[in-house]
Formats: structure tokens, sequence, C-alpha cells
């Protein structure tokens, strides 16, 4: 969304960025079945197929899920978390391959109902080395087709962000679900501790980086300490880069404190599209840019330019001897607010 009212789902950076992700997939699926060809040249082509498509989509949950954290740990990698609609999409599409090749090779064969017999051709769950890791895959992937289908705004609007947040903070039971199909198909099917080893590095990568992105967290939300009229010292004005934000934990909320064009202002860090983090983002001309979906709004009172009308609150901010303070009391949202001169000493 932008202030002329144009969609941001298919400009020429989303079509550079979907071209390149194609590409990527397609040259690794390409260096996967060469090299499994080459190295190993009793394999079936089936079989090849299960894994190089499941090899696929386990590398781009992994890049997936560390696109989070690492926005904000640097803000030089928010480019990636503006198109990661697409990329989970295409997670998708390489695991319902991997899991319909699957389907049909194991299951596909027998008197009943494949699915069915995912469930019910092993029920040796009391064992670790027999245990029936074929429905935790299928599981799984029922979690991201449901996250694939409601990927669209028209979802968000109509189950209410809340809901819809809910049910995409599932991935992190799918990547469990997966962590134990893939280990346990290790056990039983692999003696090369290769693939064994590439998940352990990827579940260590995942987890450090969240813990990281936690504690920063933590640490950028320690409360400020108020000042004797009631505004709160959040850094000096030289501290906020040009047309960037500096984020604040006051009494519980984030706030975003953004320079631009010689002015300061300060509005809710939380933007009312999917609750993204406004102070990752930029000042493009004139309007606070949100860096997940383009959402945008007047720094000097928290509206959307029209014919939007979603609203963020703002905060009173002045200027003293170069330091930055905020009224730690919000106004309502859209309410206008004069902005602070940067020239003042």
């Amino acid at each position: 969304m932008s202030h002329a009212y144009k969609a941001v789902g298919w400009n020429r950076q989303k079509r550079v960025y979907d071209i390149t992700l194609v590409c990527g997939i397609a040259l690794y699926l390409l260096v996967f079945i060469a090299l499994n060809a080459t190295l190993r040249p009793n394999i079936t082509a089936e079989t090849a197929l299960i894994r190089a498509f499941g090899t696929a989509a386990l590398l781009l949950l992994h890049v997936i899920l560390s696109i989070g954290p690492l926005c904000r740990l640097d803000t030089r990698y928010l480019p990636l978390l503006y198109n990661r609609r697409h990329m989970g999409v295409s997670m998708f599409l390489l695991g319902a391959a991997h899991g319909g090749f699957a389907l049909v090779q194991f299951h596909a064969l027998g008197d009943i109902n494949p699915i069915v017999s995912v469930f019910v051709s092993n029920t040796d769950y009391l064992s670790l080395k027999n245990f029936p890791f074929h429905p935790l895959g299928l599981l799984a992937l029922i979690i991201f087709f449901l996250m694939a289908a409601t990927s669209h705004d028209f979802w968000l609007a109509n189950l209410t962000p809340p809901v819809w947040k809910a049910l995409h903070m599932l991935v992190y039971v799918a990547y469990a679900l997966i962590v134990m199909h893939v280990t346990l198909g290790i056990l039983q099917a692999e003696s090369s501790p290769v693939l064994a080893a590439v998940l352990g590095i990827g579940l260590a990568w995942v987890t450090g980086l969240h813990l990281a992105a936690g504690f920063k967290g933590r640490r950028d939300d320690r409360e400020r300490a108020g000042h004797m009229d009631g505004f709160v010292e959040i850094c000096g004005v030289e501290e906020i880069a040009e047309y960037r934000a500096r984020i604040a934990c006051i009494t519980g909320e984030r706030i975003a404190v953004f320079r631009y064009d010689g002015k300061i202002s300060a509005i809710s860090n939380v933007c009312q599209h999917q609750n993204g983090p406004l102070g990752e983002g930029q000042v493009i001309d004139g309007l606070v840019t949100c860096p997940w979906h383009g959402f945008q709004y007047d720094p000097a009172n928290g509206s959307s330019p029209p014919p939007f009308t979603e609203k963020v609150p703002t905060f009173n901010v002045k200027i003293e001897n170069g330091r930055v303070l905020v009224d730690p009391r919000p106004n309502a949202p859209g309410t206008p607010v004069e902005p602070a001169a940067t020239d003042q000493k």
C-alpha cells in the first residue's frame, strides 16, 4: 500500500525477487538431482525427486525462519522480510511436491486410501527406531497449506489480525514436526551422518538467531527514566539517522521516534496492517513506510494518506539540549502533533 493507492504486491522489486527465487530453486533442484545421479547411480528417479523437493523445502524453511530475527538484529535484511510471503508459498509448493511423490511411492499401491495409509501402515509409536515419521510430515504440510492459503490480505481482514497471526505462528509447530520427521527418517533410512549434521546446524542456527534477537529486544525494551515534567528522555538527536527511527519502550509500549527534514516526530511502533514494526522502516516522500508491506503513515498525525483510513497513536515530542524527550502518554490515533525542530538549542 502507498499514498498513491498502488498495490505493492507486484512492483518491479517483487518481480525481480520472484524471478531470482524461482531461478534459485530450479538451479538447486537440477544440481541436487545431477549430484545424486553421479554419486548414487542406483537411486530411482522417484527417490531423487522426493529428496530434491524435500531438501529444497527444508532449506527454504530455515531461510524463512531466519529472516525475522535477522531483521531485528540488522536492518539491512529488511528487503527479505518485505518479500517473505512469496518465499513461504514457494516453500509450501516444494513441500507439497515432496509429499505428493512420497505419497505415491510409499502409500498409493495398497488397498486403502493413501492418506489413511500414512497413519495406519505403521503404528509402532513406542519404538524410536521404527517410529512412523510420515504422519509428522503430513501434519506439518497441512499447517503450511493453511498458512499459504491465507497469506493474502483478504484473509487477514476476514480472520482478524489476532486470529491470522495465531494461525501463522503455527509455523514453529510445523518446524518442530519437520525436524522430528527428518530426524526419524534419517535414523531409519540413512547411514550417512551428513544430513543429520546439516539438520543439527540448521536447528542451532535458527535457535541461536531467535535467542539473539530476543536478547536484543529485551535490552532495547528497557524502560527509560522519567523527566521532571513527565517527559522521558530517548536519545540524542544525532543518534537518530535521517529518515529513520529510534525505537524506545515507554510504559510497556514501543514508540518509534523519527527524524526527517529537520523535524522529530513520535508514533506508535505498531503498524495497523499486521502489527509490523514501523520503527524499522523509513520516511519515504514524507511518510513513514512500514518495512513489512509498505503501509504508510504521516509522522505528524499518525494517519494513512487518503483513501486509506488506518491510524496509529502519536506522542508529544520536544528537544532540550540536543536530547529528544517524549511524553509517554499516547494521543488518540490520528491526532496531529507539532513536530519538534532539530535546530533547537
